[in-house]
């Protein structure tokens, strides 16, 4: 019976980013939006500077506010898997991790998980040119077969 082995499939990088960002998200949400950290009443005024307290609330508010996070996350996904892009790709994971706990869940999932497919698919294409890299140049010729 194999084995099932997550870091055969996908780069420990990605895993470990990934875990980054998901503890960041969760150290957010939890320790500054539902722990009462930012402050309540923020006025209405958008004179108030993006550096203060109100100004950061309000920006991150903005960014769950009607699925944004998982709708980039999602864009992003498509973009990476239809192009195969993987700049694209890391984005559209992070944020999807991101938007997975910070109330974006819906459309972050699809996206992290189509951003997932094109890194993972771009390590086993690595993967497979480093094994084809030790290969001797007769193997691909098929020499032996013509005599």
């Amino acid at each position: 019976m194999l084995r099932n082995c997550l870091l055969k499939y996908v780069p420990a990088p990605v895993l470990m980013v990934g875990l980054v960002v998901l503890a960041a998200a969760l150290g957010t949400r939890y320790g500054l939006l539902e722990n009462g950290v930012l402050p309540h009443e923020c006025g209405a005024t958008y004179g108030e500077s993006i550096w203060s307290a109100c100004g950061f609330k309000w920006a991150l508010v903005q960014s769950f506010l009607q699925q944004r996070m998982g709708w980039a996350s999602l864009a992003l996904g498509v973009l990476a898997f239809v192009f195969s892009c993987r700049r694209a790709a890391w984005a559209g994971w992070l944020i999807g991790m991101a938007g997975l706990v910070l109330y974006s869940y819906d459309y972050a999932a699809v996206g992290a998980l189509l951003s997932l497919l094109v890194l993972a698919r771009g390590a086993e294409q690595d993967r497979q040119r480093e094994d084809e890299a030790g290969d001797q140049p007769a193997d691909r010729l098929q020499v032996g077969r013509l005599g």
